[in-house]
């Protein structure tokens, strides 16, 4: 079939090369030149652009037709009034698109080329000026109230009983967060982030396991130091030999860090004292954290029962929603298509974004004939190498399902299992360090 295709190609080309051939020499019998016009050939062309004109008005029908729905039907209640505000856009274009096409067609075979004729010359014309410049300038400025308008409903405060879900999104997933029976968030700081608290969720437990962990750090640091300077002019060999002790130990402390041949000491010590301090650093911002209150409760035991969920999160359909969106990293994008909802995350500052569920997944699954629909949460920011990766399954539920559900979520204080390192890279223990140093 192929094969047929592209003889097909090659002898269109032929065709065309022969005709064009044939012209070239009809047009030596009449003793013409390439660059004389006849008004014949102008009629031709004129007539030519009208057929297109038809041809190209259809097309475009077709196409509405058969693409015009590239959307769902929209699961949200504000995604009605985004899909009305879209549908007025395009009609406004389309009515503009008809116009303009219409005078280019038909003004290129009514002032074809007549030798009789001449044009009318003329400089400036008030009328004209203004029909170009008002037409125009009102279309913009209804497209903008309207859209402001639409904007303003969609992201004004959330009502008095919207439930609150957090997204937190790092490289290269999302984090969904639940507050507990309390109903509030508990408090969240970057410096308590670690591989048992992936959001950074302020507790007395998190901080006082976040101080061990960096006395540890600090004790592994020191020890290392101590080994280095012991060490002094075989610190390559033994960075070139993985099995042994200094090897693993400034793999897991300094996995990039490779100094020159000459200074290695010099500059191990250097790179240690800099992370040393850096530790240091960030065990006195931890102190510094304050207990506030929120409601008449503390904000560091409100996280205990605050639920955290991957993979998947659920929303009551009927319920307005107000999602608040962290980011750890760099500046992602939360998007979901069927809600008609995104909003950017932003390191170090909260964002938020309301909605309303009015379909629920198995509903919508009823509505496309599809089992295995599931709405899902996109990252829409070309955030880093895997970010085709960064995405988030959202079911809707009944209220009575969604309570089932989040009954059935572990709780921040009361899930035991922690998660592995994602590094997969042991970074040696103070102990081991120690006796290291001391050998």
């Amino acid at each position: 079939m192929n094969l047929i295709i592209v003889l097909l190609v090659v002898l269109a080309i032929i065709a065309i090369a022969q005709l064009t051939k044939v012209y070239d020499l009809s047009r030596t019998l009449r003793n013409s030149r390439e660059e004389e016009i006849t008004p014949a050939d102008n009629r031709l062309n004129a007539n030519a652009w009208v057929i297109w004109m038809y041809v190209f008005f259809a097309s475009t029908l077709y196409l509405y037709g058969k693409y015009g729905d590239y959307l769902p039907e929209s699961a949200s209640e504000h995604g009605v009034s985004v899909d009305r505000l879209m549908s007025i856009n395009i009609w406004m274009i389309t009515i503009v698109f008809f116009i303009v096409n219409y005078l280019l067609f038909t003004f290129a075979k009514k002032y074809q080329y007549n030798p009789g004729r001449k044009a009318k010359f003329f400089t400036h014309d008030n009328r004209l000026e203004m029909l170009w410049t008002l037409i125009p300038g009102v279309s913009m400025a209804f497209i903008i109230v309207y859209g402001l308008i639409t904007w303003n409903n969609i992201t004004g405060p959330a009502s008095a009983d919207a439930m609150q879900i957090e997204l937190y999104s790092k490289q290269f997933d999302w984090t969904a967060r639940y507050p507990g029976d309390n109903k509030v968030f508990g408090a969240a700081d970057f410096n308590l982030i670690g591989t048992t608290n992936g959001l950074g969720i302020v507790t007395k437990e998190g901080i006082q396991s976040k101080m061990e962990e960096l006395d540890t750090e600090m004790e592994n640091v020191k020890a290392a130091i101590e080994l280095v300077k012991k060490e002094n002019g075989n610190l390559i060999q033994h960075r070139q030999h993985s099995n042994s002790i200094l090897s693993n130990m400034l793999n897991g402390l300094m996995p990039n860090f490779f100094p020159s041949e000459g200074s290695a000491t010099v500059d191990y010590v250097a790179a240690l004292e800099d992370e040393l301090y850096r530790l240091q650093r960030h065990k006195q911002r931890i102190l510094d954290l304050s207990e506030n209150e929120l409601n008449g409760l503390s904000q560091w035991e409100a996280g205990n029962d605050d639920r955290i969920v991957k993979g998947e999160f659920h929303i009551p359909v009927g319920q307005e929603v107000e999602f608040v969106f962290r980011s750890q990293d760099v500046i992602h994008s939360a998007y979901m298509p069927h809600f008609r909802a995104q909003m950017n995350t932003v390191p170090g500052m909260p964002t938020r974004f309301k909605m309303k569920p009015t379909i629920t997944t198995a509903e919508m699954r009823k509505k496309m004939g599809n089992d295995k629909f599931d709405y899902i949460l996109l990252c829409n920011k070309v955030c880093g190498a895997a970010h085709f990766n960064m995405k988030m399954t959202v079911i809707v539920d009944t209220p009575e399902d969604y309570a089932v559900w989040l009954a059935q979520q572990k709780t921040f204080g009361g899930s035991k299992e922690a998660p592995s390192d994602s590094t997969g890279v042991e970074t040696p223990k103070a102990d081991t360090l120690t006796m290291a140093a001391n050998h």
